[in-house]
């Protein structure tokens, strides 16, 4: 039975180079299309950090913490390939031979420390990665290693979430080991046996399998590792990117061909969840523009806004709980926040979709050619945003022509006032800046703990809304008395 609609927001785009754009249409139900979970914008730090335990030191920064914690709340996945070839081992020093060494010392705060502490502090729940090549004749999971940092996690009451093992359908590629999806389904449930041992971690979350993108050999690994273990983990994660950052170039960035292939992708993973673990949620467990460390001179500028905004928008809309942002700082140039911990423009977009973005989904459709390069979603707004109250809506847009569309509210709606929170790039390199403004005004920290005010610019009742060529924003629409945001 179809739920009743309010009547359909309607939004006209402006004429676009001699045509009529086609007409978006919004309906307000009087239930959602959907929830997502309150830390479904999420953040990674990538395993290579603890290469270095001067960089690992870098957590403790005032200032990057500050940033963190403006993103809260929300999880923080610590993993990527080199969670498969970290040994713990407080008895060894760092120079030893080990690819990857964690040291711990009595009197000194150590890197599982320093890295706990950053997520706690900044309002975060750490997901700690464990390495899943360790193994008995190459072949069954050694869990000796886990054990003794489970045991140093155990001693110092850290609450800890866990996975086990990244990407492994690449095992064979990066270490020379094959692992069937039955094999690490076998693993996992021996992994929750062991956290069942620990008063503290009896009832901690396991999540997994954190598999690449859903091709052939990868669908076959998760369907066969759901089939066995799926009912020990939490939920389920997969790793999704659009473009090889060596290869990709600025067109792949503004392509709604390029776009779509994710909503694909999320289809063929619901598809294998719905037919093996049917009641498990689904996660995004690592994602980001472009794969092997993100695109140069794209995936850190403003550009990169239109993947990142469009995959919030469709992961909320198909249904995926919680996306983990790779990385928060660090790793590549896909970071939210640079080396000279300097936020880039898709830690403001962030910051705004946080602010103004709450958890329930709203119903969003549009005819004709407009639907790729102009796409918009519809949340009921944060209902954390003490400017805003219950029935308000959020509207986000991104604008993927090379002119200026307009959206026209319908008349039942021409009486409301409406926050608009439009997000340009700032300087000459236009696009690839990695700078932006906010309605004009540039986004900068005030001091290295103040972030600057987001500022709403207000537009009157019965204004269009306006989004220049290649361009994303908010807005709020007030007083809207969304049924399913009450």
């Amino acid at each position: 039975m179809l739920l009743p609609l309010l009547p359909f927001l309607l939004l006209l785009p402006a004429l676009a180079e001699g045509h009529r754009a086609a007409m978006l249409r919004l309906g307000l139900r009087d239930s959602p299309r959907g929830e997502v979970s309150p830390a479904f914008l999420s953040l990674t730090l990538d395993a290579s950090l603890a290469r270095d335990p001067r960089y690992v030191l870098l957590l403790s920064n005032s200032k990057l913490r500050t940033l963190a914690m403006a993103l809260s709340p929300g999880f923080l996945r610590f993993g990527g390939t080199e969670t498969d070839f970290l040994i713990f081992d407080p008895n060894k020093d760092s120079t030893s031979e080990e690819k990857l060494l964690w040291e711990f010392q009595a009197q000194q705060e150590n890197t599982l420390g320093i890295l706990y502490n950053f997520a706690n502090c900044s309002g975060f729940h750490l997901i700690f990665g464990l390495n899943a090549l360790l193994r008995k004749g190459g072949f069954q999971w050694d869990s000796s290693n886990a054990q003794a940092l489970l045991d140093y996690c155990a001693s110092q009451r850290y609450n800890i979430s866990w996975e086990l093992g990244n990407e492994p359908n690449s095992f064979r590629k990066k270490s020379g080991i094959h692992i069937d999806g039955f094999q690490l389904g076998r693993d996992f449930i021996h992994l929750r046996q062991l956290l069942n041992n620990y008063a503290l971690y009896q009832h901690a979350k396991l999540y997994g399998p954190d598999v690449g993108q859903p091709r052939k050999h990868t669908r076959r690994l998760l369907r066969s590792f759901l089939t066995l273990g799926g009912k020990v983990i939490d939920s389920v994660t997969w790793h999704h990117y659009y473009v090889n950052g060596q290869s990709a170039t600025r067109e792949d960035f503004l392509s709604p061909e390029v776009l779509d292939t994710f909503a694909t992708a999320i289809y063929e993973v619901q598809e294998i969840v719905g037919q093996t673990v049917p009641d498990k949620k689904v996660w995004l467990g690592e994602t980001s523009s472009a794969y092997g460390g993100g695109a140069p001179r794209l995936s850190n500028t403003y550009i990169a806004g239109f993947m990142w905004l469009d995959k919030l928008g469709l992961s909320a809309r198909q249904g995926i709980d919680v996306v983990m942002r790779q990385v928060f700082f660090g790793a590549g140039t896909y970071h939210l926040v640079d080396a000279n911990f300097e936020p880039l423009p898709d830690y403001w977009l962030s910051l705004l979709y946080k602010k103004l973005v709450g958890t329930k989904v709203l119903q969003v459709s549009l005819a004709g050619a407009n639907k790729r390069k102009l796409r918009v979603y519809l949340h009921c707004t944060s209902s954390l945003n003490p400017k805003y109250r219950e029935g308000d809506v959020t509207l986000f847009a991104l604008n993927l022509y090379n002119v200026t569309q307009h959206l026209e509210l319908p008349d039942y709606l021409s009486s409301k006032h409406v926050d608009q929170y439009l997000l340009l790039p700032y300087g000459k390199e236009n696009i690839l800046s990695r700078s932006i403004e906010l309605n004009g005004h540039v986004l900068r920290m005030l001091n290295d703990e103040t972030l600057p005010e987001l500022i709403e610019k207000p537009l009157g009742p019965g204004s269009l809304l306006g989004l220049p060529a290649f361009s994303y924003g908010f807005y709020v629409i007030k007083n809207a008395k969304a049924i399913a945001c009450i």
